[in-house]
C-alpha cells in the first residue's frame, strides 16, 4: 500500500514502515530510544516490534497499566519521572506502541517532556490505526472528562502494521469499527455501504478498508489541522458518545464501555437528531440504526442515567460560548457542523434509541 502523506509526517503501512523507521533512527542520531507500552502491548506486541529495530542505541521500555482509567495526568507524571531517571534528553525519541490510550498519552508525554521530543506512533488496535494515531491529537482525560488536557502535535511518522490485529479481541475490533463507520457516514457514502451487511464483509480485504478509513480522516485533517472548521466533522457521534463513555467510566453501577461502543450509541442518537432537524430521511436513519445495532449490543439506560450524561456535555471540548456544538450528518456521506441542539431533542433521541 502506498504511503499516505499527512500534515508534515508520513503514514507507512506494514513492512515499508519498519524500513522507514530504521532509516529515520539512523539519520537523526538520537541519544536513546524509549518505547512506551501498556501491560497488554508489552506482552503481545513488543516481542514483534523489537526484532525489527536495527540500532546500537540504548532501548528502554516504559510500561503502564492498560485501560482508559489510566489515561490521566498521574500516569504522565510517573512516565516523565522514569524518562528523567533513565537519562532522557532533548535528543531522545519515544515510540508509542499500543492502542488509542497509549498513542494519546504517549504523544502527550513526548510533546511536553523537555518542551517536546520526537515521537512515532505504532498503533496496535483497529481503533488506534484508523483514528487515534492519525491527526496529531495527543492528550489525557481529566477525571471522567475525555481528552480535556492535551496538545495538537504531529509525530515524525505513523507505522501501521495490521499483523498486530491478530492479538486484538473481537470486542476491541468492533470498537475500532465504529470509527470506520463514522468515516463513511460523514464523508463517503460508498464506503459506508461496504458495511451494510457485516456478515458479508470479506475481512481478507481488511487492509484496504483500514487504508480508506485512514485516507478519509487524513483528507479531513489536512484541510483543518487545528479543528476550527471541517475537522469538527470527526466529532459526529462523539459529543454524546464521549459523555456516555465518561459517565459509564465513573459510575460504580455501570460496566465501563469501550470507546467504540459508546460512539456507536452516540452515532445513533446524533443520527436521530439529524433526522428530526430535517437533515436526513427516515429511510437513511432506519438504515443507520439497523446497521449499527446489528454490530453492537444495546446499552441499557435507566431514567436516572440520562441527566448525568447531559451534565457532562457542559464540559465538552466542543462547548463554545456556553453552547454545545454538534456535528450532524446532512445525508449519508455529508456533514453539517456547529449545530445547537436543545435538551428536549436529546432526551427524545435516548427514548428512540431504547425502542
Amino acid at each position: 500500500m502506498q504511503t499516505i502523506q499527512a500534515n508534515n509526517y508520513p503514514i507507512y503501512f506494514n513492512e515499508k514502515g519498519y524500513e522507514a523507521l530504521n532509516l529515520h533512527l539512523t539519520e537523526n542520531k538520537y541519544s536513546n530510544i524509549f518505547i512506551i507500552v501498556d501491560s497488554n502491548t508489552n506482552e503481545f506486541c513488543l516481542p514483534k516490534l523489537l526484532p525489527y529495530i536495527e540500532t546500537d542505541l540504548n532501548v528502554e521500555i516504559i510500561e503502564f497499566e492498560a485501560g482508559e482509567e489510566n489515561k490521566n495526568i498521574e500516569t504522565c507524571v510517573e512516565i516523565w519521572k522514569v524518562l528523567t531517571e533513565l537519562g532522557g534528553d532533548r535528543k531522545s525519541i519515544v515510540l508509542n506502541l499500543g492502542g488509542g490510550v497509549v498513542t494519546d498519552l504517549g504523544g502527550f508525554v513526548a510533546s511536553t517532556f523537555k518542551r517536546g521530543v520526537d515521537f512515532i506512533h505504532i498503533p496496535t488496535t483497529l481503533l488506534s490505526m484508523v483514528d487515534a494515531s492519525v491527526g496529531g491529537k495527543n492528550g489525557v482525560d481529566l477525571g471522567n472528562l475525555k481528552n480535556q488536557i492535551g496538545v495538537i502535535n504531529v509525530p515524525n511518522m505513523v507505522l501501521i502494521d495490521t499483523e498486530y490485529l491478530e492479538t486484538v479481541p473481537q470486542n476491541e475490533m468492533r470498537s475500532g469499527l465504529a470509527e470506520m463507520l463514522k468515516h463513511g457516514l460523514i464523508y463517503d457514502k460508498k464506503y459506508w455501504e461496504e458495511f451494510l451487511d457485516i456478515s458479508t464483509i470479506d475481512f481478507s480485504t481488511l487492509d484496504e478498508l483500514i487504508y480508506r478509513s485512514v485516507e478519509i480522516k487524513n483528507e479531513i485533517v489536512k484541510q483543518d489541522p487545528t479543528e476550527k472548521n471541517i475537522r469538527k466533522a470527526l466529532n459526529f457521534g462523539h459529543t454524546l458518545g464521549h459523555a456516555i463513555e465518561g459517565y459509564f467510566l465513573e459510575s460504580e453501577t455501570k460496566t465501563t464501555l469501550l470507546h467504540g461502543e459508546a460512539i456507536a450509541v452516540g452515532m445513533i442518537l446524533e443520527s436521530y437528531i439529524s433526522l428530526k432537524k430535517g437533515f436526513i430521511s427516515t429511510e437513511e436513519y432506519i438504515q443507520i440504526k439497523t446497521v449499527i445495532k446489528s454490530i453492537y449490543e444495546d446499552i441499557v439506560f435507566e431514567e436516572e442515567d440520562i441527566q448525568p450524561v447531559l451534565d457532562l456535555l457542559i464540559h465538552d471540548k466542543k462547548n463554545e460560548y456556553g453552547s454545545i456544538q454538534f456535528a450532524l450528518i446532512e445525508g449519508i456521506g455529508k456533514i453539517i457542523i456547529n449545530q445547537a441542539v436543545e435538551n428536549e431533542l436529546i432526551l427524545e433521541a435516548f427514548e428512540d434509541y431504547k425502542s
